[in-house]
């Protein structure tokens, strides 16, 4: 299995795209912030710069595993249990933990990303992709991050910028992308 080398997001796309061997070979619809870009504490914006993969956390989870605090709650999402808690921030499946690699940017202070708790994370799918309604993390199909989870490796670089990328919305996508 390949595993990626990278990571872009677009705010302007609101698309992952992911290279191995500088070829792109992921596009993925994502979520971003509401509030927009900024790197600030309590600004509820996602933020922007290098950052990486500081932690991979649910790797054995099923599909649609809550979690809260980084940890399973045991349950499992259902539209249910989201009637049963409305305006909850879900958080599920898999969480890819970013940490900012700009001091001063999007590292220490007050614009921490990692302290932040910004994730790549699992969203109910009666959630909208490709609108801005985060609070700052990156939200996903649970089955797209099940998939990318199994190819970024801890470390892996994850950039984060506000212009979009016409060059890779339309690319072909490169054999290697499970």
């Amino acid at each position: 299995m390949t595993h990626l080398d990278c990571l872009y997001i677009s705010l302007a796309d609101q698309q992952l795209y992911g290279f191995a061997d500088g070829k792109l070979r992921c596009r993925l619809p994502v979520s971003t912030a509401l509030n927009g870009a900024g790197e600030r504490n309590g600004s509820g914006c996602t933020p922007r710069g290098r950052h990486q993969v500081r932690a991979r956390i649910g790797g054995d989870l099923p599909l649609g595993a809550v979690l809260r605090g980084r940890r399973w709650t045991g349950e499992v999402w259902s539209a249910e249990l989201h009637e049963r808690f409305p305006g909850r921030d879900w958080i599920l499946s898999r969480i890819l933990w970013l940490s900012g690699c700009e001091i001063g940017r999007n590292r220490l202070g007050d614009v921490d990303t990692f302290r932040r708790y910004i994730y790549l994370h699992g969203t109910p799918d009666c959630e909208p992709m490709g609108v801005p309604l985060s609070h700052g993390c990156i939200r996903m199909r649970n089955a797209d991050l099940a998939r990318l989870f199994e190819q970024v490796p801890l470390h892996c670089p994850v950039h984060i910028e506000e212009h979009a990328r016409p060059e890779w919305a339309g690319a072909e996508l490169a054999q290697g992308f499970i």
